[in-house]
């Protein structure tokens, strides 16, 4: 009976012996599986693979009312936007950090968004640089470079009709808040009888006299752009939205790393390249309050 004894006190231990070190095992795999999901989870938000990029539209701001309408605000309306996307935890980025990110995965700000003008009104500098330096956002303009060789210097620092002198561009440029791309050099017209609209090909139009237009034009604001201000611009902003299929694959050889549209459409970022072409905008119209024109767009006030 003693031996008996023996040997069923034996196979207890043992099999207490080899629950406990299951026990262990099983616990030491919850704790890795656990430590291992967080560490995941932590990597995953701060990799970023996909970020959603509103991108605001404006053009011409002016404090007469009687000229506001779809594409003139006034400066209260603008001011009154950045107040509210920083309300509600809105970073503003330039198309510099855009790029950074999607080629060189440099994170972006939780909720950014991109504040952009067309066109290189001289307003731009007289009322939305001030208002970018008050509240240390980011914008972009897009100026057309003929207007500014052949208009500006003629006729400069009018509010209501005078474009962006090349000095002023640099001195926005050198506060490290103002980004400024190629929205052509002198493509920027839409009613002349016969003309291409815009950057757009025209009907019947060889594709070699297309690729060539595109690389004269295009080409010449890069270089008064780098011999004016010295930098040379990312992106390119059709006039009017006017898109080509055909143009894509000129501008990715002249170096463009991202293309900007008209489509209303809330844009995600993501590590490919393909996604910085043809990013929309949302057009900045005068009349709503920041509130309702941000709901109306995708970008609400913290409940």
């Amino acid at each position: 009976e003693a031996g008996i004894f023996m040997f069923v006190s034996f196979r207890l231990k043992r099999t207490y012996l080899f629950a406990l070190c299951a026990a262990a095992a099983i616990a030491a795999v919850v704790w890795t599986f656990g430590h291992t999901s967080k560490t995941a989870a932590v990597s995953a938000k701060n990799t970023q693979d996909s970020v959603r990029l509103p991108i605001i539209m404006y053009h011409s701001i002016l404090k007469d009312p009687k000229y506001h309408g779809k594409y003139v605000v006034s400066p209260q309306t603008f001011e009154s936007d950045i107040c509210f996307l920083q309300k509600n935890g809105y970073e503003t980025v330039g198309v510099s950090d855009v790029v950074d990110y999607v080629k060189y995965l440099k994170p972006l700000p939780a909720k950014p968004v991109m504040l952009t003008f067309d066109d290189g009104y001289y307003n731009n500098y007289l009322y939305a640089y001030p208002l970018a330096k008050k509240y240390n956002v980011k914008i972009v303009i897009a100026p057309v470079g003929y207007y500014t060789d052949v208009y500006a210097e003629k006729d400069a620092d009018h509010p209501n009709y005078s474009y962006l002198t090349w000095g002023e561009m640099a001195e926005m440029m050198s506060s490290g808040l103002v980004e400024f791309e190629n929205h052509s050099y002198n493509l920027h017209y839409s009613n002349k009888k016969g003309s291409r609209l815009g950057a757009k090909r025209l009907p019947g139009e060889s594709r070699y006299l297309y690729d060539s237009m595109l690389k004269n034009d295009l080409g010449k604001m890069q270089e008064r752009m780098k011999e004016k201000t010295g930098c040379v611009p990312l992106a390119f902003v059709y006039p009017f939205g006017a898109f080509s299929n055909e143009s894509v694959h000129v501008l990715r050889q002249m170096g463009f790393q991202a293309t900007f549209l008209c489509t209303e459409k809330i844009n995600l970022i993501t590590h490919s390249k393909d996604c910085l072409y043809s990013l929309g905008r949302f057009l900045r119209p005068s009349g709503p309050s920041s509130t309702s024109y941000f709901k109306k767009v995708g970008i609400c006030a913290k409940p």
